[in-house]
Order: structure tokens, then sequence, then C-alpha cells
């Protein structure tokens, strides 16, 4: 009896454990497949985007991606300070929405550590009419409203002065708030407001200075822009848009394959005839 029993337990044993062995042999085969296929998280791409025109460009290359077999998601936001810490905290893989000035102010302000994988375009900032039709219209106390982020105020302020309105003291450049303005001879009042609601703004004032997204947005033809930066000129440099991603993503498959599709022939085709000279790819 006692040998019998020993026999059972040992058969049941070596069952036991081939089953086990079955078990763990099948686990590895699928961890082997999904080793070499890639997990399904790295073929999605999120990205923060701006509605207008970051999100409408993205749409743009879901078809390329999806033929490489990458899914992009798109999270469109309404701000400039959201997209970027969603980034940080990981809900993202990238955004778009932002110039490189700006994400290198934000990092050095909120402690980020993000960075640029790549330039896709410029926006440049344009002068639209309000109450006054042109420059040469502007009375005296005029009201011109502007961004009240740092870069763009600077950025808006810079534009005024080469159009003759302003002057700004010696090396004020990209720090530059209306306290710089040393000579102002038609008492203009600079009116700052948050970007996103200065289209609404020139009902109220005489002359609005619009980052280009929002302009967009808001269904502003640029052709009635009474200025605007050049596409050449040193602020497309400064104010590239460009993809934002965390340092360790940068290099990563499904980044480049992002930067890759945005950079393409058919995104500047469609940005070329889709924008007006109110976005300009930098590619």
């Amino acid at each position: 009896m006692k040998l019998r029993n020993v026999v059972k337990i040992s058969l049941a044993a070596a069952l036991a454990c081939g089953a086990l062995g079955l078990l763990a042999g099948c686990g590895s085969d699928g961890a082997g497949d999904a080793a070499a296929g890639g997990s399904s998280d790295d073929k999605v791409i999120k990205v923060g985007a701006s509605p207008a025109p970051h999100a409408e460009i993205l749409e743009q290359v879901k078809d390329q991606l999806a033929e490489e077999g990458f899914t992009l998601e798109i999270q469109e936001f309404s701000d400039y300070v959201q997209p970027n810490l969603a980034l940080s905290n990981g809900e993202l893989d990238a955004n778009y929405f932002q110039h490189i000035t700006y994400l290198e102010d934000f990092d050095a302000e909120r402690g980020l550590d993000l960075v640029s994988a790549g330039g896709i375009h410029f926006e440049p900032l344009c002068v639209y009419p309000g109450k006054s039709a042109s420059f040469e219209d502007l009375a005296d106390g005029a009201q011109i409203a502007v961004p009240n982020d740092a870069t763009n105020e600077a950025r808006a302020l810079l534009l005024l002065q080469d159009q003759g309105l302003i002057k700004l003291k010696d090396g004020a450049g990209l720090t530059a708030t209306k306290n710089d303005i040393v000579e102002n001879p038609k008492n203009i009042e600079i009116v700052e407001a948050e970007a996103a609601v200065l289209p609404r703004t020139l009902t109220d004032v005489d002359l609005a200075v619009i980052n280009g997204n929002y302009a967009i947005g808001a269904g502003l033809d640029p052709s009635t822009a009474i200025a605007s930066e050049e596409a050449d000129s040193e602020a497309a440099e400064k104010y590239v848009n460009v993809i934002a991603v965390r340092p360790a993503d940068k290099d990563s498959e499904k980044i480049q394959a992002l930067v890759k599709a945005l950079q393409s022939d058919t995104v500047k085709q469609y940005i070329d005839s889709t924008y007006d000279g109110a976005v300009v790819t930098t590619f």
C-alpha cells in the first residue's frame, strides 16, 4: 500500500509538472511573439494639439502612419499650459502646439525637461484690424491688444516697432514688455490679453496682434491682416512650431515616424494650399 501510494504521488507530480511545463511553454511563446511584434502601446502615438492648425495638420498624416503600423490619437487642447503638463506626466507621447522659444521658457519656469523632436512650421504673428482699418487710421490713445504670455508679447511689440508705432529700449528683445516702450508718439495703449481670446477683442480695440493658430481657429482671413512677421525673418527660426517630447522618447521609433510624416511633401502641399501664408513650413 505504501509503495502503491508513492507511485500514485509520483505520477501525479509528474503530470502536474508536465502541465505546468506546457503552460509555461505557451506563455513563453506568447511573450516571444509580443517581443517580436512590439507591444500595442508602442504602436499608438498620443499627441496633444491645438485645434487649428496643429490638429488639422496631424489629421493629414493619419493614413501614412497607419500604413506603417501606427495609430495616431489626437487630443485637442485650447490652452498653452495643459498640453505640456500632460506630456510631462506621461499622458501623451508628444504634443504639437507651441514654438521652440515658448517650450524652452516653459521648461525653465516649471522645472520640466521637454525637448523638440523636430520643427514643422512657423506661424507669423499678424496685426488684424479692429475698430481701425489701418495704422494710418489710429487716433491718439488707440488701443492695440497683444498676447500676454512673455515670449509672444515681446514678439508682438517687436512687430509693432517694425511698423514704426513704438520704440523699445535697446536690448529689450525677446524679453520686452510694454514697460520697455521708450517712444510712443501716438500714446498707444497696449492691452494685454490671453492669446486665445484675442480674436474676440477685435470689436473692442483698434488693432490686435494675433497668433496664427488662434486667428485660423476664429475664422480670420490672413489676407485681411495689415502686417505680419516675415517668413524669412529671425522670428521664423526662434518661433518654429515643434513636436515636443520627453527626452527619453526623442529617438523612439514612433516619434521618428511621426516627425518624418509631418516633414513630408504631402504636409507641405497641404499647408501651402490651406492657410494662405498664415502657416509656413520650415523643413
